[in-house]
């Protein structure tokens, strides 16, 4: 399949997204109005019909859709032109390309009418707003102060959390919003804090460089990551020209295909476990040969110059799809599932009123009566649903909480053969220097960093495949309640109004379920991120952040210090390296009595680590569940409470005076037709957006 488009036809892909959006949005935005509205109305004639979940949840969804954005993670190591390749995407110079990525901030690039900088901060302070050159002077270092603040186990800019960046840019008035990362070579810590804003964003557009093909550092992170987390990677191997420039004779065409091929396959080796999707390899459509350098010269002199031969109309090609046709249906499927089922919920409440207008008062009344045992059942399937999340959060906390206390009681078994391929280079006439020694201590330290944080990664992508199978197995048993859900209140409607209360035609299950039912299964989201208060990119319930704010308070610097305080690493270790003596060192052995003495090390505190820091993770897991549980009970009790306000309004106004019933009936109907005619339209702008996407 064919990718390849160039900037201006991207643009107008965004742009007709963009229309499509505000058009549902409007949509679900007239929807939510019209409920209101008729819900206030309702105060005057027959009473409420109980409806103010679904204009609430129309409201959200309709101003995610008015204020979505895609929004793209760029990571990227140090020296692999992040910062060019940023600038000729957005087709202008406007990122500094000698920045050192370690110490970026973590910077939102979306578009603003003027040019100007935010920076947030973390400590209470309020923001602050700068301009251009300000900010580059003021939170920028060169690559050798970076260096030594990383040796020393600094942050540049502790007190900062990100900045915004607003600039007026087409691709960003389009609404494409770019979070610019820090580099990967930063502290392990900073590392785990990245899984927060890799799981808000739509996709991940990962910088590599053609002459420095998969570094041991890139290798890591890819591993620790984005590996088994069913993410959107791009990779974008820069500098590809160079391949050519770097042969001895640049023309010879049979050595530049034998070094290029010998370059793809290394990438290939390394990248084709992440281009991976439900078994369908799809590595030709991620990974893409690129100059950015050569993108954005030409750009520079002219905006709409052709990128051909840059690798840009390929990767966009392939964006463009990713964003426009799979995030884009993916996102209205959703506006439309939530509109359908409004409209059926507002058919089915009135489709139940206009029979009982009929009733007297005292009619009425004892038709409520009938009504209390099912009522009783809808609480009865709330409570079973309830004991199932419970038994499920008990489970799965002991069950994620004893695997971590098995796996750190283990790595004790291990550890030798592991901790090689991490330690130092030692040695031992360097060791005997104190300066050079403690520089080896801080060495090794940070290698056991690198090991502890491989070792926590490698168990969390088993948890989170245990907490994802949970989840899932709670939708299927949330659709299960709800269709009992749905029986019961079909029999409430058929014991009220004397018969079946017909739906609306072509409705799936789905829509004629109750909205507590559908948000359980994920059909729908209505999640807020943490980067700069965006919305979520994916649908259903968001545990994943409940879990990384738990597990970040694990760290891995708390376990370092736990297992491997300063003062012990030196003890040991020397004494084992000086009892060798200079004459009988050998380098081979040096390494084996470093991992003796760390292991021996390791071994006094893992049950410490063990014990202590399960706990937490016992109480991650539990209030990914709590926070589930608190949210189905409560919009089950709000649909239960809907349904009986529903019909005591009814009766008080009927007790107050007489209700015109020609005039109601003709009000209800007009409401009914106007949510159905809206939802209609949404029907009509999905259909005709499958259509242009095919």
């Amino acid at each position: 399949m064919s990718y390849k488009i160039e900037t201006a036809s991207f643009l107008n892909d965004l742009d007709r997204i963009a229309q499509v959006r505000s058009e549902v949005a409007n949509c679900l935005g007239r929807m939510a109005e019209t409920l209101e509205k008729a819900e206030l109305e309702g105060d005057k004639n027959s009473g409420r019909l109980g409806l103010d979940t679904e204009r609430e949840d129309l409201t959200k969804v309709g101003e995610s859709l008015r204020s979505g954005v895609f929004r793209l993670l760029v990571l990227g190591d140090m020296k692999r032109g992040k910062s060019t390749f940023l600038n000729a995407l957005i087709g202008e110079n406007l990122l500094p390309s000698d920045v050192n990525p370690c110490t970026a901030l973590l910077t939102v690039l979306r578009y603003g009418l003027e040019k100007k900088v935010t920076v947030h901060f973390n400590d209470g302070k309020p923001p602050k707003q700068l301009d251009f050159k300000s900010f580059k002077q003021n939170y920028t270092i060169d690559p050798a102060e970076a260096k030594r603040l990383e040796q020393e186990k600094k942050q540049a800019f502790p007190d900062v959390d990100y900045a915004v960046v607003e600039y007026p840019l087409p691709l960003l008035e389009k609404g494409i919003e770019i979070v610019d990362s820090p580099g990967l070579n930063d502290t392990e810590a900073r590392n785990e804090l990245s899984l927060g804003y890799i799981n808000n964003c739509h996709a991940i557009l990962f910088v590599l460089r053609a002459s420095q093909p998969c570094t041991l550092g890139e290798r890591r992170y890819l591993e620790n990551y984005i590996k088994g987390r069913g993410l959107s990677v791009f990779f974008l191997i820069n500098a590809w020209d160079q391949v050519r420039e770097s042969l001895i004779d640049p023309d010879d065409t049979e050595e530049l295909e034998e070094a290029e091929g010998k370059l793809r396959r290394v990438f290939k080796t390394n990248l084709a476990d992440y281009c991976q999707v439900d078994g369908h390899d799809i590595y030709d459509e991620r990974v893409f040969e690129i100059s950015a350098i050569k993108a954005l010269r030409r750009r520079i002199k002219d905006s709409s110059a052709s990128l051909e031969d840059t690798g840009f109309p390929e990767f966009m090609g392939a964006l463009n799809t990713f964003l426009t046709q799979e995030r884009g249906i993916s996102e209205l499927r959703q506006a439309r599932t939530l509109a359908r089922q409004a409209s059926t919920h507002v058919h089915e409440a009135i489709a139940r009123r206009i029979p009982l207008l009929e009733q007297d008062a005292s009619q009425l009344k004892e038709r409520i009566s009938s009504v209390e045992p099912e009522f009783k059942k809808l609480t009865e399937i709330r409570n079973q649903f309830q004991e199932e999340i419970r038994n499920t959060r008990d489970n799965k906390a002991k069950a994620v909480a004893d695997s971590f206390r098995s796996y750190v009681l283990n790595l004790d078994n291990t550890f030798e053969a592991d901790f090689l391929r991490y330690q130092p280079e030692l040695k031992l006439m360097d060791f005997l220097n104190q300066g050079k020694r403690e520089a080896f201590n801080e060495s090794l330290q940070k290698a056991f960093e690198q090991y502890i944080n491989d070792k926590l990664a490698d168990w969390s992508r088993g948890a989170e495949q245990e907490m994802n199978a949970a989840f899932l197995q709670l939708s299927k048993s949330a659709a299960n309640y709800g269709a009992s859900y749905s029986q019961v209140t079909d029999l409430i409607n058929e014991k009220l109004t004397g018969k079946k209360v017909q739906t609306e035609a072509n409705t799936t299950a789905e829509e004629q379920s109750s909205g507590w039912a559908n948000w359980a299964m994920g059909l729908f989201s209505l999640s807020t991120g943490n980067i700069a208060g965006v919305a979520m990119a994916g649908a259903g319930f968001d545990w994943k952040s409940i879990l990384l704010n738990y597990f970040t308070v694990i760290g891995i610097s708390g376990i370092v210090v736990t297992v491997f305080p300063a003062a012990v690493i030196l003890g040991p270790i020397g004494l084992a390296l000086l009892g060798l003596g200079v004459g009988a060192f050998q380098a081979d052995q040096a390494r084996k009595e470093v991992v003796k003495a760390a292991k021996k090390e390791l071994v006094k505190h893992l049950p410490q680590v063990a014990n202590e820091q399960s706990h937490l993770v016992y109480d991650a897991v539990k209030e990914c569940f709590d926070t589930y549980e608190r949210e189905v009970t409560k919009r089950v009790d709000d649909d239960i409470q809907a349904r009986k306000s529903e019909l005591d309004n009814l009766l008080q106004q009927k007790q107050s005076y007489e209700i015109n019933q020609g005039a109601e009936l003709e009000r209800l109907k007009k409401l009914e037709a106007n949510i159905s005619s809206e939802s209609r339209s949404i029907e009509t702008v999905y259909q005709n957006f499958l259509a242009a996407a095919a």
